[in-house]
């Protein structure tokens, strides 16, 4: 049974601009699951129709993968996987204009009252885990290891550093440059609220680059001082163009956002669970209902195929039991 807004577990939201995927062949097969019928209609039959998804620029590439794989079963079913930024997505998502939003942050109070006065229900699903990685240049030999308060001494609104000498004692006197994305994004919710301790509180002179991580990982790469915030799988893709600072976690230990650290929580507090949301409508139609199906029954291939990080073995029970309410 659909849950309720009111009734569901803190959500990730997610947005996005419309780019159309047709959902037909990748050059990988699914799991194992879907090869017993996970993702096909009642008892395996062809399907035809669509499925419009919206939302974060961080999930979208997972989503794709989803896509490819699950039309290799259905090739007749069209899945559109959109980029408008969180805030955009559920927007959309809420407005009824979409059968499922991904999400990167939790929704927030005003989206769930927007939905709510809609008409419009919805269930939460993890389908990955991504950390939010904190990037220098590779010529930055200074700076392996930051506190949450360093990183926010360059970021927050009020009185912040312009150089890398106030951030701390023996560091260069190497001007800071700031990239990251914009207020539309659950990056950029998450990142604010974690690290200056209130979503969309940051300084006003950074270099906004929208969705665009790419565009943070050139700005980085093209100046000895400069840093950004963007996903880990960004700085993975991006290789020696960028590198990952370490992050001291609540226990004071310094931890380099990996697989192994997100998945096992010590890489704290810039890890972070990815979520879809289907809405009620959405989930009237089959190939709605038997996308999402795959896409949980195959989450870990998906995700290692996308550059992200699966599930735990306890987010992916949570998820495998959403799942069973919502499509018995």
């Amino acid at each position: 049974m659909l849950k309720n807004h009111k009734r569901a577990a803190a959500l990730i939201g997610a947005t996005g601009l419309a780019l159309s995927l047709a959902a037909c062949g990748g050059s990988d097969t699914p799991g194992d699951e879907a090869a017993n019928g996970a993702g096909g209609g009642e008892n395996g039959e062809a399907m035809a129709g669509s499925v419009v998804i919206d939302g974060s620029s961080t999930v979208a590439p997972n989503t794709e993968v989803a896509a490819e794989l699950f039309g290799e079963e259905q090739p007749d079913v069209r899945v559109s996987v959109g980029v408008s930024g969180t805030g955009g997505g559920f927007e959309k998502f809420c407005n009824g204009e979409t059968d499922i939003s991904e999400a990167s942050r939790p929704i927030k109070e005003d989206e769930a009252q927007r939905c709510e006065e809609n008409g419009i229900s919805y269930a939460e699903l993890g389908i990955a885990n991504d950390g939010l990685a904190v990037a220098v240049n590779p010529a930055n030999d200074w700076a392996q290891c930051l506190t949450i308060e360093e990183v926010s001494s360059m970021w927050r609104p009020d009185g912040p550093v312009d150089s890398w000498a106030d951030v701390r004692d023996g560091f260069p006197d190497e001007p800071i440059t700031l990239y990251g994305p914009g207020s539309d994004s659950g990056t950029f919710d998450f990142f604010t609220e974690e690290v200056n301790g209130e979503s969309g509180a940051i300084r006003a002179d950074y270099n906004d680059i929208g969705e665009d991580d790419f565009g943070a990982v050139q700005g980085v790469e093209g100046a000895t001082g400069a840093t950004a915030f963007i996903p880990l799988s960004f700085v993975e893709e991006a290789g020696d163009a960028v590198r990952a600072v370490e992050i001291e976690n609540e226990d004071g230990e310094c931890i380099a956002p990996s697989l192994d650290t997100v998945m096992d929580g010590t890489y704290n507090p810039l890890g972070r669970q990815l979520y879809v949301y289907p809405s009620d409508t959405g989930l009237e139609k089959p190939e709605v209902q038997a996308f999402l199906e795959f896409y949980i029954l195959n989450q870990a291939q998906i995700a290692e195929e996308a550059g992200f990080i699966p599930l735990n073995e306890d987010q992916e029970q949570v998820a495998g039991d959403a799942l069973a309410e919502l499509v018995g």
